[in-house]
């Protein structure tokens, strides 16, 4: 193993040089803009879900552990935003609405408490690690190779956010009142949001 081999590898992944090829024709451009305009508009959401939990628990003693959470997400929006840019991605345009509806969604839900932001914390997290996985298997379908680095991206994503969403099930998600009902309709609002932010 060649440590400035590795150096050079992480400060490239860092960098974010290099993680989306220059699309070959208009199809691949359309097809990977979509993709990274609805993963950023994702990590967005997310964004604004544990900035809505903060806002309300903030001080409690399940404060710091959204709060390390957040911090991921933070590094997701971040590396995404530096995505877009080099890429010249238009974000979508439903970014305010996501704003808002992101922190009320949050807010909301840890209205009910820990058990009711952890289990938004589950229904969101899921929905986004299912997300990224549908990502994978295309990307892996068309040309593994060619996506390696984005591939590294979208896998390292997902397992945080899989992360998350376990963290959600053993800070007792599951036995806030309705969890089942309220793990649905967030889901649906998730697919909604996510089949919306690639058109639009």
């Amino acid at each position: 193993q060649n440590p400035s081999f590795w150096y050079r590898l992480s400060l490239r992944f860092r960098s974010g040089s290099g993680v989306v090829p220059t699309p070959r024709d208009k199809e691949e451009k359309e097809m990977v803009h979509r993709i990274l305009r609805v993963d950023h508009a994702g990590e967005f959401g997310a964004n604004r879900i544990y900035a809505g939990q903060m806002a309300v628990l903030g001080r409690s003693k399940i404060g710091p552990l959204i709060q390390q959470m957040w911090d991921q997400e933070k590094k997701h929006l971040a590396k995404f935003n530096e995505i877009l840019s080099e890429n010249r991605v238009r974000p979508t345009a439903l970014l305010p609405f996501w704003n808002i509806a992101g922190f009320v969604l949050g807010a909301s839900t840890a209205l009910l408490g820990k058990e009711g932001a952890m289990a938004c914390t589950v229904a969101v997290e899921e929905s986004i690690s299912e997300h990224y996985n549908s990502q994978i298997r295309v990307l892996m379908e068309k040309d593994p190779e060619r996506y390696t680095e984005l591939l590294q991206v979208i896998k390292e994503f997902r397992d945080d956010e899989m992360e998350h969403h376990d963290t959600g099930l053993e800070h007792d998600a599951e036995s806030v009142p309705g969890f089942w009902l309220l793990k649905n309709v967030i889901q649906l609002g998730c697919k909604a949001a996510i089949s919306i932010s690639e058109r639009v």
